[in-house]
């Protein structure tokens, strides 16, 4: 389907339209986090301290280290703004391998397409022109257990958003960037308690490290979503058939609030110019204390999601899960429903999402897709 210039521009900052204030803390590329599989979105967009799976590259790649089989293949596919426009959506592939007992190497990209875009100069022009404007991203990690119930990841990520029209009298180069991410996953030995068995799990992942992105030579520098993520959870397990885990996360931007510089009263162009002058390893730092209303604006920077999910035989999964962003900084608000089908090697997720806030969300009622191949010999991590 093709769509006005004006749908292309909606589409490139739709993630970013949901904040309601001035100083709603706002990225580039920011397809970067959208939930890319279908088990995380079916648990509220969780992941980092969730137990392993072929997607954990997006979450907590040091979750590798803990893969149960040799290697494994997992895509998906996600839906963009389908009640709006039906060809823009998210691609994402992944692959892992474990060299030994104790390490892992992984690789993913994931691919936003807009779709087809008409560009015309005016109203009167006959014949327009056709764009594709897209943004992917190349992921590579190595996981390492540094012993039996912890492990860590480094990732390295190239980034490339191709968003410019040629006008002709510039070139549509796309804008590259490179980040890298570190990880770290907790889980326990299996625990006897007096009604059943437990297993705790915890983690952490400091994605986007990495300097700011530019899409015109001389033009403004934009920040790439630095993020922090650290969550726990816990494993009921009342037998070998029946497992109930519940997580929780929470995810904070390293990035720097936008403020009033000059004490105007207003965030006016000079105080965006002097924002973006920002060095990014000050801003990582500054993100935790800049807020102007001080430390109760910092705990409304800090989005929250709780995910539960029930197996039955490894075979059959049952998801659900809760995510809340701050009015003030973005008001994502959104239920989610998913299930999972395994059969010898084969696992399929979906995924269901219900947006619960006044500000209408891009996936919502959206069906996500993933399928996931587990091959080769198995691994113990008891």
């Amino acid at each position: 389907m093709k769509k006005l210039l004006t749908v292309v521009v909606f589409l490139i900052v739709a993630p970013q339209l949901v904040a309601q204030q001035e100083r709603a803390i706002t990225t580039a590329v920011p397809f970067l986090n959208i939930a890319a599989d279908a088990r995380a979105s079916g648990m509220g967009d969780l992941g980092v301290a969730t137990s392993f799976d072929a997607y954990s590259q997006q979450w907590n790649p040091a979750k590798y280290a803990f893969a149960t089989q040799k290697m494994g293949i997992g895509v998906s596919y996600t839906p963009y703004l389908e009640s709006i426009v039906n060809d823009v959506s998210l691609l994402n592939a992944n692959f892992y391998n474990k060299l030994n007992d104790r390490s892992a190497f992984a690789f993913s990209i994931r691919y936003f397409g807009l779709g087809e875009i008409e560009f015309r100069r005016d109203f009167t022009e006959i014949d327009p022109r056709i764009v594709k404007p897209n943004e992917f991203s190349l992921d590579g990690s190595y996981s390492l257990k540094l012993s039996q119930t912890f492990s860590m990841a480094v990732g390295g990520r190239f980034i490339s958003s191709n968003l410019r029209f040629q006008d002709g009298a510039q070139d549509s180069q796309a804008a590259n960037a490179f980040a890298v991410d570190i990880a770290g996953f907790y889980r326990s030995p299996e625990i006897a308690y007096s009604n059943f068995d437990g297993r705790w799990r915890a983690g952490f992942n400091i994605s986007n490290l990495g300097g700011s992105i530019q899409y015109d030579e001389g033009g403004q520098e934009n920040f790439l979503p630095t993020n922090l993520k650290f969550g726990g959870g816990f494993d009921f397990i009342f037998d070998q058939d029946n497992v109930l885990a519940v997580t929780t996360e929470f995810n904070k931007l390293l990035v720097p609030t936008p403020r009033d510089f000059n004490g105007d009263g207003q965030i006016t162009t000079e105080d965006n110019d002097e924002y973006q002058n920002i060095g990014f390893f000050q801003g990582v730092f500054e993100s935790f204390g800049d807020a102007p209303d001080g430390f109760s604006e910092e705990l409304k920077e800090v989005t929250w999601a709780l995910g539960a999910e029930y197996k039955f035989r490894e075979a059959f999964m049952l998801r659900s899960g809760y995510f809340n962003e701050s009015e003030e900084k973005g008001s994502r608000k959104f239920f989610t429903l998913g299930a999972g089908f395994k059969f010898n090697s084969t696992q399929i997720d979906l995924s269901y999402l219900f947006s619960t806030s006044q500000v209408r969300n891009p996936l919502e009622n959206t069906l996500r897709f993933s399928l996931t191949f587990n091959l080769g010999e198995e691994f113990y991590n008891d």
